[in-house]
């Protein structure tokens, strides 16, 4: 990585307009200012608050510049050549008369050399003058980069706190901050790692879901993406053992930093509501020890056309940007249907994400969690987008004796005072998620009566509750047949 040599090419090169897109302001005039002794012509920087001044020497501001019309106008009654550096010029390109004042100056390039160099966090190039325009991109720091930037702050540090203080971490917690760094821009990832350290002078575990956290809010701001970094772990999920199994044998190799073809990719979730689905993704995500990002299709819609295919590739910039992890499209039948009444929108979201789906290179695990996936289309769901398709069915017997545990010991209860296996045989037919409840129901009622919980008042819940395997038996029911050929049991 070396931005500043590829900055001084582009400025040794015969392109009038330099568009620079990038929140690092201050790190972008520090190259410039490293690389004016080397450049032919004077340097100058323009903001609206201070106007024109050199950038590589002190001769003060040009207050009567900082307006963009006499700014520009100035430039190009200018006879000198020289390099001007605007600073948030995008609010004034509105102006059709800065435009053209622009492009006056870039067509005048040959006779006298002026570059303008604009930074702005965003800025979109008029027609007028794209042919006569140049992009230059601050790089994103690589693994050795980010271990410099690591190591130069843990120096830092221990100049202000005494050079004997020795930083405490370990290598394998090093290459996870490494990692969780990895995709944001040197100067993020210099206060991210100083936050690190500055909170107790060392660099440990407990410092990475922060660091994360920090980094989800640096790269995702429209909410389309949720994240979350405390996940569930397997312990927490009863039953599903062959997708634990499968999942396991999977982990190292989608954690492993080396580049493989053999990433695995994803996993479809089909079954019944409220049988786990939900929580088996967020499992995913802690087994894999990674953070979980979840892509909301409620909020990816939009009514202006174009917005919605353009929140959905920013919502998978953000998952690249933040990978590893896990990436949870939670019901995703519901965002793409393949009908037209929504004038082809779902069509070319399906389209979006197939295309960042097969091309992807980063470790981005896919949980896909589907209650009908007949309305899905075949080639999202084929092998090599996505590796298998798990049926997560009612639990049985022992599965729900699990789930009563879990969710007693989660309320302080003594599991031990208990009938787990009388309760497992009332509870047939339930979902997890109605076992749940009759927990929580039966709670309300022991407040109400200031009484214990007990089997007797948890039966008592069972029986007055119709789960929906009977409420909704023949759907339930089709969908059981259709899954048994077709999909790799999850339990």
């Amino acid at each position: 990585m070396n931005d500043l040599h590829d900055l001084k090419l582009m400025l040794g090169a015969h392109t009038p307009i330099i568009v620079i897109e990038s929140l690092e302001e201050l790190r972008l005039l520090q190259f410039l200012t490293r690389a004016s002794p080397d450049l032919p012509f004077p340097l100058f920087k323009w903001s609206v608050t201070e106007g024109l001044s050199r950038l590589d020497a002190d001769y003060g501001s040009q207050k009567h510049t900082a307006s963009p019309t006499e700014m520009l106008r100035h430039i190009k009654a200018n006879g000198n050549p020289g390099y001007y550096v605007l600073l948030d010029f995008h609010p004034f390109m509105d102006d059709p008369s800065h435009v053209r004042l622009i492009k006056e100056i870039a067509l005048d390039f040959d006779q006298v050399k002026k570059y303008l160099v604009f930074i702005s966090y965003a800025f979109n190039i008029p027609e007028e003058f794209k042919h006569l325009t140049a992009r230059f991109s601050v790089q994103i720091p690589d693994r050795t980069a980010l271990k410099k930037l690591i190591k130069e702050e843990a120096r830092l540090w221990k100049t202000r706190h005494g050079r004997n203080i020795r930083i405490q971490t370990d290598i394998p917690i090093l290459d996870r901050l490494t990692s969780n760094l990895s995709g944001v821009t040197a100067t993020d990832a210099r206060r991210l790692i100083r936050t690190a350290i500055e909170r107790d002078g060392a660099i440990t575990a407990s410092d990475l879901p922060e660091v994360m956290k920090a980094k989800y809010q640096l790269m995702a701001q429209d909410n389309v993406i949720s994240f979350e970094y405390d996940t569930a772990r397997f312990s927490d999920v009863a039953g599903l053992s062959n997708l634990k199994e499968w999942l396991t044998h999977r982990a190292s190799t989608f954690t492993r930093e080396q580049a493989t073809k053999d990433k695995p990719k994803g996993v479809m979730l089909l079954g019944v509501q409220g049988s786990g689905k939900s929580l088996a993704a967020k499992a995913v995500a802690g087994s894999f020890g990674v953070p979980l990002l979840r892509l909301d299709f409620s909020t990816l819609y939009n009514k202006y056309h174009g917005e919605t295919e353009r929140n959905l590739r920013e919502a998978l910039q953000t998952a690249d940007v933040m990978a590893p992890a896990v990436l949870w499209i939670d019901e995703i039948e519901k965002g793409l249907s393949t009908s037209d009444s929504d004038g082809g929108v779902s069509k070319r979201v399906l389209g979006t994400l197939l295309t960042w789906m097969a091309e992807r290179k980063s470790a981005v695990f896919i949980v896909a969690t589907s209650n009908d996936i007949s309305q899905l289309p075949p080639e999202l769901v084929r092998k090599g987008r996505l590796d298998e398709i798990f049926f997560v069915d009612l639990p049985d017997k022992e599965t729900r004796q699990e789930i009563f545990r879990i969710h007693l010991q989660n309320r302080d209860q003594a599991v031990d005072q208990f009938d787990l296996a009388m309760l497992a045989d009332a509870s047939e037919s339930f979902s997890g998620a109605e076992i749940e409840q009759a927990v929580v129901s039966a709670l309300y009622v022991t407040q109400n009566q200031e009484s214990r919980l007990s089997t007797e008042l948890l039966l008592g819940e069972l029986a007055e509750t119709r789960p929906l395997s009977v409420v909704m038996s023949e759907q339930v029911e089709q969908l059981r047949r259709w899954a048994k050929n077709r999909t790799v049991s999850a339990n």
